[in-house]
């Protein structure tokens, strides 16, 4: 059996695929939801595991996705970590970029170091950017530094030399040195987690990743050991930020890879969405209890960048993160949270969250916050007999009782004031879909919007008209897609590395020798990653990351490599002028340069095949539930049909006003749109912006 799990801040998802009646070998796809279990996140897991009736043992295939680590550093959970450094450069952290994003607010402050400067440590060591050693690394303070440390009750060690990312010799010696002194302390080194410059988002990556360490030990360690103990032979597969999955071992060499797990799966899972319907270019929501995701995908490919920041605001930089993550926009709108008014009477909802506990007012248990998911119940967009799948009375008592002090502070009446929050909500979600199109120069118009998550479909309709978007898709299993994209996922490993130099015909003998130098080391660590010979079905893709002499900033472009081949330079100069020009909107004539040569190493893992979903002759009248009054906001209130979409079957079609729900998804379908289900459950939603469609 193949197992599937994603830990979200509200809920922990489950799927599983077991082979459907008559289907002849086909899959169907179970899931299940569970309440998210913090601090202990592997209870919810086994919970998961329980509620479907499957044990650990009859799995052969494991793959797991979590926030628990992108939650540890928002919520400052980490562990107490030092910085062992370059001598000189201890304040690389302190000192940080001049992005001040905020910038006529005279009481800026930057972000807060995650090691405080009597923790930053240094060692008199220099190489310099070619990568010759200028001066080995002198050891010999080490040991009075980590008894110092020690004596600080430090947990954890990152180490970061200034130019190791080119050759690590003295960061290599630092560590063994170390380790020998110190072995049970958590030690990790900047060139295992990048081989990239830029000495403050390297330092911050090592710090950050070196941060999470003792917390993704300690959990995934109890998950697996409750696995084990539960009789699961096959190996536990961990999703990361690239949009690929990985063993235990290179998960816990660098946690800070699982940044984005659970994001990351839901968009590999739209794009082979998008291919099996024949629709490449896909804007991406995710909608989960506490935050909104989304992402863009143009002609099937998922653009993957290591210029990742966490709690970067308008107003706060945030702090980055140098390690391949796929290009999400994430911001705390989701089904948890919380509607509040400022001094000036402003409405806004989020980021703060109801979170898992006690989550919004409508579950009763001891919530007292208006949150968006209290809103959809007031305007009867959520069913209120089919609250979390008609396995909870929502508390609707509880729900007036936490909008009452809105109305008293704005003077409006409940109504008004749900249909506000849902307004400002979906605002704040099309601000983020615009970061991903419109202000990279693609038009939403070229796209199709793939809504999952357990309030993506609820909210999907709205946005697309906001945006002229013509299509929606809801896919099958939307409120656990993100866990059927770990399904889907391969094994993956991302190699950059800095290397720069001027793209001529010259250079191309070298590009073509530093890939197959990246490829080497990939085949031996993917091979001892998966546990055996791979060498057939190991595929490799290549890309640089290239810019106009004299610029900062580069723009990635994939290149081919044909076996023993050198690549053709015209071609990657015509290639980097387009997407120059699409990002930035001009192109120069100016010499380019080459700055990360990047390996994305693949080895493909066995994917299900899905079963189409069985056709009756039922007619769609069957799949009537009832009739009820829902407010569809700038549409108004309409009396709307509400259908059984467990029940609808391949073919059907529908107008709005509708509301198709299932246990744990409602499609809110506004008058003049148009619905229908394909073969594999997919809902999808033409959209009639104006009289066009």
């Amino acid at each position: 059996m193949r197992v599937a799990t994603d830990v979200g801040g509200t809920f922990t998802d489950l799927v599983f695929c077991e082979v459907a009646p008559g289907g002849e070998g086909a899959e169907r796809v179970c899931a299940v939801k569970t309440h998210t279990t913090p601090p202990h996140f592997e209870r919810g897991v086994l919970d998961a595991l329980a509620r479907a009736g499957i044990s650990a043992e009859e799995t052969r295939f494991f793959a797991h996705g979590s926030t628990v680590i992108i939650n540890a550093i928002t919520e400052r959970k980490g562990a107490k970590t030092a910085l062992i450094t370059t001598q000189g450069f201890r304040d690389v952290l302190e000192i940080g970029r001049g992005n001040r994003p905020d910038l006529f607010n005279f009481n800026f402050r930057k972000p807060r170091p995650f090691v405080p400067r009597h923790l930053r440590l240094e060692l008199n060591e220099r190489v310099d950017f070619l990568g010759d050693v200028h001066q080995p690394v002198d050891l010999d303070p080490l040991p009075e530094l980590l008894n110092y440390l020690r004596a600080e009750q430090v947990e954890a060690i990152a180490l970061c030399f200034l130019h190791a990312y080119v050759n690590p010799e003295n960061e290599i010696a630092t560590e063994r040195a170390i380790r020998e002194i110190w072995p049970e302390v958590s030690l990790l080194s900047s060139h295992k987690i990048s081989r990239e410059w830029r000495e403050f988002e390297r330092t911050s990556t090592a710090v950050l990743s070196a941060y999470v360490h003792p917390v993704a030990r300690q959990y995934i360690g109890a998950l697996q050991t409750e696995l084990n103990r539960e009789g699961m032979s096959s190996g536990l597969f961990l999703m990361q930020s690239n949009t690929g999955i990985s063993d235990v071992e290179a998960v816990l060499d660098n946690p800070i890879s699982m940044i984005e797990s659970g994001p990351a799966s839901g968009i590999y899972a739209a794009a082979w969405l998008g291919e099996q319907i024949g629709m490449n270019n896909l804007m991406v929501l995710d909608i989960g209890g506490t935050t909104a995701k989304c992402a863009l995908i143009e002609d099937g490919h998922i653009a993957v960048s290591t210029e990742y920041h966490i709690e970067k605001t308008r107003t706060n930089p945030g702090y980055p993160v140098q390690t391949p993550v796929s290009e999400i926009v994430e911001i705390g709108n989701g089904g948890g949270s919380i509607a509040w008014v400022d001094g000036g009477l402003k409405l806004h909802v989020g980021p703060q969250s109801a979170g898992a506990m006690p989550g919004p007012a409508a579950y009763g248990l001891g919530g007292t916050d208006p949150t968006t998911t209290d809103a959809n119940l007031l305007l009867g967009r959520i069913d209120q007999r089919n609250f979390v799948g008609g396995e909870v009375e929502p508390d609707m008592t509880s729900v007036r009782a936490a909008f009452a002090p809105l109305e008293r502070r704005l003077g409006m009446d409940t109504q008004s004031i749900a249909r506000g929050v849902i307004r400002v909500a979906n605002a704040n979600m099309a601000n983020a879909l615009r970061l991903v199109s419109t202000n990279r120069g693609h038009d939403p118009r070229d796209f199709c919007l793939i809504a999952f998550g357990g309030g993506g479909a609820m909210h999907a309709v709205a946005l697309a008209e906001e945006l002229n978007i013509p299509r929606v898709v809801v896919p099958a299993n939307s409120a656990v897609f993100s866990a059927v994209g770990m399904l889907l996922t391969d094994i993956r490993k991302d190699y950059l590395q800095t290397n720069l130099l001027e793209l001529t015909d010259r250079a191309a003998r070298t590009v073509r020798e530093v890939f197959a130098e990246l490829e080497k080391m990939a085949r031996v660590e993917m091979g001892r990653s998966v546990g055996g010979a791979l060498e057939p079905s190991l595929r490799f893709t290549h890309q640089l990351d290239l810019r106009y002499i004299g610029q900062e900033h580069t723009v990635k472009v994939p290149i081919d490599m044909k076996a023993d081949k050198v690549p053709d330079v015209p071609a990657i100069v015509s290639a980097f002028h387009a997407a120059h020009e699409q990002r930035y909107t001009y192109r120069l004539d100016a010499e380019i340069q080459i700055v990360n040569f990047h390996l994305v190493a693949i080895s493909p893992v066995e994917k299900p095949q899905f079963a189409v979903k069985p056709v009756s002759g039922l007619a769609l009248e069957d799949t009537v539930l009832h009739e009820r009054m829902v407010d569809f906001d700038t549409h108004g209130e309409h009396q709307a049909r509400v259908y059984d979409g467990l029940r609808m079957e391949a073919g059907m079609e529908l107008s709005g006003p509708a509301v198709i729900q299932e246990p744990s998804m409602t499609l809110v379908i506004p008058p003049g749109h148009q619905a229908s289900v394909d073969q594999f459950g997919n809902y999808h939603v033409l959209l009639h912006h104006g009289n066009a469609t």
